[in-house]
């Protein structure tokens, strides 16, 4: 890379902020946005459980399948913009499988030697019992309970890892990085170290674009998504996508594409800068620890706000683990109530349904019931000044016996008729029993941990289906 282009701030869109986003929004960011690099940011706890179903069912999946698509319609844009490259932890728990289809893609689309770089490394589902036994301590985050509790469930088990082996990736001159499980930041700080060649302990440096990653991160919510003034924002259907200008220094830009709806404003990435982040003072990435009680937030003119003076420090000697384990059967079942006392005969008519599967021979181990429109959204935040005459009321039950499940499911649609009246919104049918799946956050040395990259043309990933590089 030449001087003059290393100097020049690094301009990258992120195009999703969860699996389920924007169909439309890479790809207007990837033809208007005059990007450098395209991020898509896919994976969270639920996904993970989600792709672990999908692996069990067929070992050629578990990636994210609307990433295919979407290649499919940036192919073309690839081919006319040879400097842009998209980073994406679409991969999930089967880079290599994603990496092949892919391939394909861009096989037939005439980039046949065009680089894919696959990350691996952070799934250790396989490596957690040789732990255990070695007395690694794999406690839960929350509880402290031991994963001996859940060991013999566990389906998937997933290490966060950080921007290193994505920016080796790119320097190998992948044009996608495929990764599974990496800090959302970290999407960001790859990209970013690659183009400055900065130090892995220039923790200032690492500091600010770890913000800048935080604040694409979520996609739309720090263009005017969820903000505060939604209602004077304009064309919200348009609205547009986050660039972050990077500069060498560590500094920001935030902005957006020009003409597009959404806003970019202090208030908005105020709003973003604070969204999930824990001790503001300490945020932790497997990359650094950053403080955001030094940034500071400048306007740089109609949506462009300049974002400066984030400090870091070392990061933590332990990784995060995100693991998912089996926890039996669950179903949700809806009506709606209308009419005098709603709330009241909501909840009777819940009971009725939970007192019929219990005479019917089956114990739930746990059971939710909600009332939407008479304060569940918000339970002890919100209650309505004035009863509800009309709720939504949600059933969830959840059981290791499906049978037990099942019963229940069966249960929601005789309320029609023997139940309190009012009742409607029983058209969809009877709800359906699905295998339940729980969340145990824990932490493992990072000395335990090491990533693997490898970086090859197109057409040598075709027909790679299930070749874990793990």
């Amino acid at each position: 890379m030449d001087q003059q282009t290393n100097r020049r701030p690094i301009r990258i869109g992120n195009g999703a902020g969860f699996w389920g986003d924007s169909l439309d929004a890479p790809f207007h960011l990837a033809r208007d946005g005059r990007l450098d690099v395209l991020t898509l940011e896919y994976l969270a706890e639920l996904t993970l459980a989600i792709l672990s179903h999908l692996r069990s069912k067929d070992p050629n999946a578990g990636y994210v399948t609307d990433f295919p698509p979407l290649l499919q319609r940036l192919a073309p844009i690839l081919a006319e913009q040879a400097g842009l490259k998209i980073v994406t932890n679409a991969g999930g728990l089967n880079t290599a499988s994603c990496a092949a289809v892919c391939a394909r893609i861009a096989a037939g689309n005439g980039l046949d030697d065009m680089p894919i770089g696959v990350v691996t490394g952070d799934d250790v589902l396989g490596r957690i019992a040789s732990w255990r036994a070695e007395g690694v301590a794999l406690d839960h985050l929350e509880t402290g309970e031991p994963i001996e509790r859940v060991a013999d469930r566990l389906v998937c088990a997933n290490v966060y890892l950080g921007a290193r082996p994505i920016a080796e990736a790119l320097g190998q001159g992948a044009r996608i990085a495929l990764t599974g499980r990496v800090a959302d930041a970290s999407l960001t700080v790859g990209p970013v170290v690659d183009r400055f060649g900065w130090s892995w302990d220039d923790w200032d440096r690492l500091a600010g674009a770890s913000v800048a990653g935080h604040l694409i991160e979520c996609g739309a919510q720090v263009t005017g998504g969820l903000w505060e003034g939604w209602e004077a924002m304009p064309d919200p259907a348009g609205i547009g996508y986050p660039i972050a200008e990077v500069a060498a220094d560590g500094s920001t830009v935030v902005t957006k594409v020009e003409g597009t709806g959404g806003v970019v404003s202090r208030a908005t990435v105020t709003e973003q800068i604070v969204y999930e982040i824990g001790d503001p003072s300490c945020y932790r990435t497997p990359d650094v620890d950053v403080d955001f009680t030094t940034v500071a937030l400048d306007d740089q003119g109609p949506d462009r706000v300049l974002v400066r003076g984030a400090s870091g420090r070392r990061p933590s000697d332990f990784l995060k683990l995100a693991a998912v384990y089996r926890d039996g059967w669950t179903a949700s079942g809806m009506l709606a109530v209308v009419g005098r006392s709603a709330e009241a005969k909501a909840r009777f008519a819940a009971g009725l349904a939970l007192e019929r599967v219990r005479r019917a021979g089956f114990t739930l181990e746990h059971s939710l019931v909600e009332c939407f429109g008479a304060g569940d959204v918000a339970p002890g935040v919100f209650r309505p000044e004035k009863p509800a005459e009309e709720v939504l009321l949600r059933v969830t039950v959840r059981d290791p016996s499906r049978a037990a499940v099942e019963r229940f499911c069966r249960e929601l649609a005789p309320l029609i008729t023997s139940g309190p009246p009012g009742l409607a919104g029983y058209a969809t049918g009877r709800p359906t029993a699905r295998p339940a799946f729980g969340y145990w956050p824990a932490l493992v040395p990072r000395g335990l941990v090491d990533s693997q990259v490898e970086v090859r043309p197109s057409c040598d990933w075709v027909g790679r289906e299930g070749d874990h590089v793990d």
